[in-house]
């Protein structure tokens, strides 16, 4: 009977400690990413009333701001018509680090936008991946997944990213389900070749979720931003959103 009691006592705590975990989880999940809601405040300016002279180029990022709190963040994307508006950082030591760090470098499940040392910091890259995670609540990367609405895609093209002394301009040309291979080791985007082929298999995807506009052009004398989530919690799966340079202001 002791025993019997005691496993009942056992199982009763270990129910209490999974309802504390998925409370928990529950929270964080409900909060991710809420913390650069303050951030932004702090660093995204203001815009310029219209009588005020504007400078020949108008960066609305405090990047000295930023970069005082962790110079490690080198640019800041954003894409209009989602709630996508973060810094990007790339850690000097560890490609996994911004999984679990924000980008204040404090330990957070919402992780940061961040790239990894196969890439450089200019997107000059034929292929820049960009990684985030997609939170529950809707932050971070999970707005990619509106692309899967094909109006919201016609209709949502652009990505704008900001660095310390330039503005890149991309349009969005795909979006779609991937599997969960790491791009940059798995293909050489630097022979143009086997980026082509990679490009003309994206365009010649036939997939009812996947978002494609085939007549843009794009080859592999373009420079290429490829933002990668994860999806329904499959671990196997990644959602990738792609879009081409257009335009530069310097």
């Amino acid at each position: 009977m002791k025993k019997r009691t005691a496993i009942a006592g056992i199982l009763v705590l270990a129910g209490v400690i999974c309802a504390g975990v998925a409370e928990y989880q529950y929270y964080q999940d409900r909060h991710a990413g809420k913390e650069y809601d303050k951030l932004k405040k702090e660093v995204v300016k203001e815009d310029t009333d219209q009588a005020e002279e504007k400078s020949a180029l108008d960066i609305p990022i405090d990047f000295a701001t930023l970069q005082s709190k962790n110079p490690e963040i080198y640019a800041w994307i954003r894409i209009p018509g989602t709630v996508i508006d973060y810094p990007i950082a790339q850690s000097e030591t560890d490609n996994a680090y911004y999984l679990d760090h924000n980008a204040e470098k404090e330990e957070n499940a919402a992780g940061a936008i961040f790239t990894e040392d196969y890439n450089s910091k200019t997107f000059e890259d034929p292929n820049t991946v960009i990684y985030g995670h997609g939170m529950t609540n809707g932050t971070m990367f999970n707005g990619l997944h509106q692309y899967m609405d094909r109006s919201f895609f016609d209709e949502n093209r652009e990505i704008i990213i900001y660095m310390p002394d330039q503005i890149l301009h991309y349009k969005i040309f795909a979006a779609y389900l991937y599997d969960n291979r790491h791009l940059m080791q798995s293909i050489n985007f630097n022979n143009k070749d086997i980026f082509q082929a990679y490009l003309d298999n994206v365009f010649n995807i036939r997939d009812m979720q996947a978002s494609v506009d085939t007549s843009m052009k794009v080859t592999a004398d373009d420079k290429v931003i490829t933002l990668s989530t994860c999806y329904g919690g499959m671990s196997d799966k990644r959602y990738l959103v792609q879009a081409v340079l257009e335009s530069k202001e310097r």
